[in-house]
């Protein structure tokens, strides 16, 4: 494609492009009227600036209809880049479906950027398709109308082509300090359910740059189960090849795997549930489990690193406690970058992780109920990474120093981020905390209370006020200059700008994800979802102050199709059982014996027990349910109380999900097959959007500045 030599076509090509637009009813009169005014205002500005531009209208048109290649389709572009090289650049554009508005104003404003010859530099910016880069002489004999058409109409993906003299002057030196701010990511895929934040999910996240989390929780049963499921793929028997113990491989392979995958309408084989001094077979399921979700989630299907700058993290939920240290040993093993808890305040985990990276002994407290002040200490999960490599003959792995991950703690308030900074064990000026995870109430999963509220058998929908909400500046002076995301509804695009604009580093988002292609979640009970949202239908959010066995309150989605406990009836028909155990509590019976309860088990056991009846209404088995939401359900076979016979039992899911779940509506598109969809992938270029766009007019008004006299 042929460069004009003339000023007059960068700014022909802008009013071409608008032109062309209007004449094939692409854009709407708002738009038009909008174009013609932000012209206007660069108009002005050419003339304040001196410079002087012969717009002929019928010379455009004649153009773009008779000779397209002789024209600079003039667009966005990365200034700062291009001011540092003295040569031809190729940067690559996102793809974009039709030219904003805001693409429009661009285009006009670096038109004036383009007719501008100062004593300094020279700039020349031309917008082509890149199909056109390698054929120029082909494409310069085809047909003329129908190039223009393809270039002014379909927008495919474009590439930006520059001629640029170097400025003398030297580009400032980025600060160490600054390097590794920018290195953070802006967006971080949040953590959730059991499994919902697949490798999957967390692989394609990173590769676009941001931070992908897997969901640490439970991940001792989604291995075994997945073996048992076949290992569909052979995606967990890929990551175990790479792992540094192949005996531990082979007795969890010969326990667990069945190449057929289990009959549907029998149960899965079941793990012990976690105690003071959990099996062998418990422990190294829970490292197994972990360490493949984490690999996989790094690697490509060929074992190849992923590409791109973006990092893997693992979520934990804190009241989950007894299987901390493990998992985060096997994600470790994985090279794990980030780990991100809530549900709690875990102020043990920073040393935790200071001692697995160098192979040392640690221990995590656990509360129990009845035990006195003295004997607390007495109450502690251990882990010495030399003894249980020891038991299989592998002592060096345990010498190998593993990288310790940064830790993001999950806080709802500044009072809680300060006595983090305050109580945490982990070394250094900030106790071994490496930023923080900001999530008001309006987030799927467990909601911190409200202040001031206690939970009551029968209590309505817990309501939050001012007090509960923390404004992005003032958590700056709280930091201590360590970085800090939002969470809970800032799955809007405008949000990202917002936190970035007043001190924070980015967004953690989760809803949008959740119901994206690549998550965890049974992909038919995420088809009713976005079904229901395709059709119209706004979706409701209940804050279920009984559902979660934690007491703390839980985000319930009210959908009333499928099987899941939001529905009354499946959960009155439920028959209780607690066969997975993750949130039981110790406590100490009268005889000082070690005993463990739940208010979701049957209710005369948790009476049985010293349990109050009333802590058990409205509780829900969420072991059991978020298992099944990620589609691996328990059978039982239940005995009919009427006939004596045995019936098969699926136990129901309940969908957990942040308050903007009708947000991802518009995202949706109707696959061939009448499915309902969207990628991660979609997901982060949409929450990036208004920032790109933000950067890009700024980058073009700091240009118009230096153009000034």
């Amino acid at each position: 494609m042929e460069q004009s030599t003339t000023g007059d076509a960068h700014v022909v090509s802008t009013i071409v492009v608008c032109f062309h637009k209007i004449q094939n009813h692409t854009i709407e009169l708002r738009y038009i009227i909008k174009i013609i005014i932000y012209n206007i205002i660069h108009f002005i500005i050419l003339i304040h600036s001196s410079l002087s531009t012969k717009i002929n209208f019928h010379s455009a048109i004649k153009i773009v209809q008779e000779k397209p290649q002789e024209i600079n389709y003039i667009g966005p572009s990365n200034f700062n880049q291009l001011r540092s090289t003295s040569k031809t650049a190729s940067i690559h554009h996102r793809k974009m479906r039709s030219l904003s508005f805001k693409q429009f104003a661009l285009l006009a404003a670096t038109a004036a950027v383009g007719t501008t010859t100062t004593s300094r530099s020279t700039t020349t910016f031309a917008f082509v398709p890149s199909s056109m880069v390698a054929t120029r002489t082909r494409s310069a004999r085809s047909n003329n109308h129908a190039i223009a058409n393809n270039i002014l109409r379909k927008s495919s993906s474009f590439r930006l082509q520059s001629t640029v003299e170097k400025r003398p002057e030297a580009e400032a030196e980025i600060t160490e300090e600054q390097a590794g701010k920018k290195s953070l990511p802006k967006i971080i895929q949040g953590g959730m359910g059991i499994r919902i934040s697949s490798w999957q999910l967390a692989r394609e996240v990173a590769r676009k740059g941001g931070l992908g989390v897997i969901s640490g929780t439970a991940m001792d049963v989604v291995f075994v189960r997945t073996l048992q499921d076949g290992d569909p793929g052979g995606h967990f028997r890929r990551a175990l090849a790479t792992f540094p113990n192949q005996a531990m491989v082979q007795r969890a392979l010969l326990k667990y795997y069945l190449p057929e995958g289990k009959s549907p309408h029998k149960p899965y084989r079941s793990l012990p549930m976690w105690s003071f001094q959990p099996p062998r077979q418990l422990e190294e399921a829970a490292i197994l489990g972990n360490y493949c979700e984490v690999w996989l989630a790094k690697h490509d299907d060929d074992g190849t690193p992923i590409e791109g700058n973006g990092k893997v993290g693992i979520n934990r939920l804190t009241k989950v406690a007894m299987p901390t240290i493990h998992s985060l040993y096997g994600s470790m093993l994985a090279g794990v970058d980030y780990v991100i808890m809530g549900a709690g305040i875990p102020t043990k985990i920073p040393g935790i992780l200071d001692a697995l990276a160098e192979g040392r002994d640690c221990s995590l407290s656990i509360e129990v109920a009845g035990a006195s002040d003295e004997d607390a200490d007495k109450y502690a999960m251990n882990f010495s990474p030399q003894a249980f490599w020891a038991e299989t003959d592998t002592p060096d792995i345990a010498r190998e120093p593993l990288q310790r991950p940064d830790f993001l703690p999950i806080v709802s308030s500044t009072t809680l981020a300060q006595s983090l900074i305050k109580r945490a064990n982990g070394a250094g000026p900030t106790r071994g905390i490496n930023g923080f995870v900001i999530e008001l109430n309006t987030a799927g999963g467990h909601n911190a209370p409200p202040r001031g509220w206690k939970y009551e058998p029968n209590s309505e929908e817990p309501k939050y006020g001012e007090k509960d909400m923390v404004e992005v500046q003032k958590f700056a002076k709280v930091a201590k200059g360590l970085p800090y995301w939002f969470a809970g509804s800032y799955g809007r695009k405008e949000k990202l700008s917002e936190v970035l604009e007043g001190g924070g580093n980015g967004v953690q988002v989760g809803t949008l994800f959740a119901l994206s292609d690549e998550s965890g979640m049974d992909p038919s009970i995420k088809q009713q979802i976005l079904s229901e949202i395709a059709s119209g239908k706004h979706l409701q959010v209940y804050t279920d102050p009984a559902a979660s066995p934690t007491g703390f309150p839980f985000k319930v989605l009210q959908i009333d199709v499928g099987n899941t406990l939001a529905v009354p009836e499946i959960y009155d028909t439920r028959p209780r059982v607690c066969n997975l155990g993750y949130l039981r509590v110790p406590y100490l019976e009268e005889d000082g014996k070690l005993a463990y309860k739940c208010p979701s088990e049957p209710v005369e056991d948790y009476v049985a027990k010293g349990g109050d009846f009333e802590a058990t209404i409205g509780r829900k088995c969420l072991c059991n349910a978020l298992c099944a939401d990620a589609g691996f359900p328990q059978v039982r076979h239940i005995k009919d109380e009427e006939t004596g016979e045995k019936k098969e039992f699926v136990e129901p899911g309940l969908v957990t999900v942040g308050d903007d779940v009708n947000q991802c509506a518009s995202l949706l598109k109707q696959r061939e097959d009448g499915t309902w969809g969207f990628s991660a992938a979609d997901v982060v270029d949409y929450l990036l959007a208004d920032l790109e766009e933000k950067e890009e007019v700024g980058s073009v008004q700091e240009q118009l500045k230096e153009l000034r006299p």
